[in-house]
C-alpha cells in the first residue's frame, strides 16, 4: 500500500505565514483591550451589587477568572481563523475518504 506525501501547508510559505500570524496578533490585541473592558464591568458590578463591597482576594479572582477566560476564548478562536484563513485546513488528508463506512453528505 503506496502512501500519498503529506500536502504541504500555506502557513510552510512565509509571506502567508507572516500576513496569518500577524492578524492573530492583531486579533488578540483587540482581545486584550475586550478583556481589560469585561474585567473592569465585571467588578463595577460586583462593586454596586455586593453591600459589602469587594474584597481583594474577589478582584483578583474575578480579574482572573474573567480576563483569562476572555483571553483563552479568544487564542482558541483566533486559532481557529489562523487555520481556517490561510488554507492550513485543506492541506490535511483524510484517512477516511475512501472508507464506504464513513460516507459523509458533502
Amino acid at each position: 500500500m503506496t502512501r500519498a506525501m503529506v500536502k504541504r501547508s500555506p502557513l510552510d510559505n512565509r509571506d502567508t505565514s507572516r500576513i496569518a500570524w500577524g492578524r492573530y496578533r492583531v486579533l488578540m490585541l483587540g482581545m486584550s483591550i475586550v478583556s481589560i473592558v469585561a474585567v473592569i464591568l465585571a467588578l463595577l458590578f460586583l462593586h454596586f451589587s455586593l453591600p459589602h463591597g469587594l474584597t481583594l482576594h474577589m478582584i483578583i479572582a474575578t480579574t482572573a477568572g474573567v480576563g483569562l477566560s476572555v483571553m483563552l476564548g479568544a487564542a482558541l478562536m483566533g486559532l481557529v481563523f489562523l487555520s481556517s484563513g490561510s488554507g492550513h485546513d485543506d492541506a490535511i488528508e483524510d484517512p477516511f475518504e475512501d472508507d464506504p463506512d464513513m460516507k459523509n453528505e458533502r
